[in-house]
């Protein structure tokens, strides 16, 4: 196939305001989401977007960033710089200059994810395929040679991680028919903690309608009577069927964390999410043996594939929100993947893309990995700025068919929409 050139790379600090209490929970409180954008450019109106999720003013600092990581890639034929992308992954994000801002996490790593994730959709795209299956085409080794395994030596070599692939290749057919289902989804949106009760049981409510069966409420308010309340109010809303999950946004320290999670346990939580600071991961350890049987899912602020091997070996958490916005992009994505697959966890991604990207990324876990199709998070407030957004139905991510990774933005890349 001819091999597509990157001629440029320009970027776009693209923020959108949202409606007043959208997006809001216990620590962040400004209804603002923000794309760190990256735009590869080839001949023939070929482009490659990348997207990377931040909050609001912090966007521009990741956008500088890109400028200085990515000029390398001008100049660049896709299929080589694919065909080695680990290697190449590696070397952005130990820039001698740049790592010491990190190292590998931070506005640093969150520029590289941008970058790589437009790597992604600009090869995909050249080759006409919808990322999922491009990456489903790719036999094990090549999907190995995306992947950046430094530091994981002791628990995930390069062998490793072809073999666990390898493995799955003979009954990927008995899980082809999540093409034509569709992926489940949850909805976070109905559970913000900026908005009222009547506002969590109308939205809640439509969302029933809508065919969704899990949600997600936001907890770790000032007043914990207040998260009781409406905790029991949501459970109540729907039903001893519905999967409900609590998030608290990092807001409680261990104690508090230990002492809620229990009085949450009344309203039967599939988890409780983020219960204390991120990088504690004894924390987590401990908590986890405290509240048996509840579940710890976590991911959104674990940094990288380093610090996630750490959570695991620590028994630390159970549900992996790995993203890959916050991760380095769609290749660290699938090492976390690969690694939670060899710890027997399953991934349930945080969607810091508005679920664009990881609606490639879980068909590819679930039919290439073997991993079970739990959840997959639904958040629909930047729906109408993607030129082809997520399509949901009947609470499930419908399979993606145009070629790329579905971040395209209807946007200039001047500027500021």
């Amino acid at each position: 196939m001819p091999d597509a050139v990157i001629h440029s790379v320009s970027t776009c600090d693209a923020r959108f305001p949202l409606p007043p209490g959208a997006g809001t929970d216990s620590l962040h409180t400004n209804s603002e989401y923000s794309f760190a954008v990256t735009c590869l450019s080839g001949e023939n109106g070929l482009r490659g977007t990348g997207i990377a999720l931040t909050l609001g003013k912090g966007n521009k600092l990741v956008c500088e960033a890109i400028e200085m990581l990515a000029n390398p890639l001008a100049g660049t034929a896709i299929e080589e710089l694919m065909a080695d992308f680990g290697r190449v992954s590696r070397k952005l994000a130990d820039d001698p200059s740049l790592r010491w801002l990190g190292p590998h996490k931070g506005v640093v790593h969150l520029a590289l994810a941008s970058i790589t994730n437009a790597c992604f959709d600009f090869w995909a795209k050249s080759r006409g395929k919808p990322l999922w299956k491009l990456l489903l085409d790719l036999a094990p080794d090549e999907v190995v040679r995306l992947l950046d395994l430094s530091y994981l030596d002791e628990v995930l070599s390069e062998r490793d991680a072809v073999e666990l692939l390898q493995g799955q290749l003979a009954s990927r057919n008995t899980r082809m028919s999540i093409l034509n289902t569709g992926y489940p989804g949850y909805d976070t949106s109905v559970g913000w903690m900026g908005y009222d009760d009547q506002k969590v049981r109308d939205l809640t409510r439509r969302a029933m309608d809508s065919g969704f069966k899990a949600f997600k409420l936001k907890v770790g308010s000032d007043d914990q009577d207040h998260d009781l309340r409406r905790a029991a109010m949501l459970r109540e809303c729907i039903g001893d069927s519905g999967a409900l999950m609590f998030d608290a946004n990092q807001r409680w320290s261990l104690p508090v964390a230990v002492r809620m999670s229990r009085e949450l346990a009344l309203y039967k939580p599939t988890w409780i999410e983020e219960p204390t600071h991120p990088d504690d991961i004894h924390g987590h350890a401990l908590l986890a043996r405290e509240i048996v049987p509840i579940k710890i899912a976590a991911g959104e602020h674990i940094p990288n594939r380093v610090v996630f091997k750490n959570f695991f070996q620590a028994s630390a958490i159970h549900y992996v929100q790995a993203d890959c916005t916050r991760l380095a992009g769609v290749s660290e994505f699938l090492t976390v993947s690969l690694l939670a697959q060899k710890f027997g966890l399953p991934v349930v991604p945080h969607v810091g893309d508005m679920g664009q990207l990881h609606q490639h990324l879980v068909l590819f876990n679930r039919i290439g990995l073997g991993q079970e199709p739990l959840f997959l998070e639904h958040i629909s407030h930047l729906r109408d700025h993607f030129v082809f957004p997520a399509t949901v139905a009947d609470g499930c991510y419908k399979t993606p068919q145009q070629p790329g990774a579905s971040c395209d933005l209807k946007l200039s890349f001047a500027g500021n929409p």
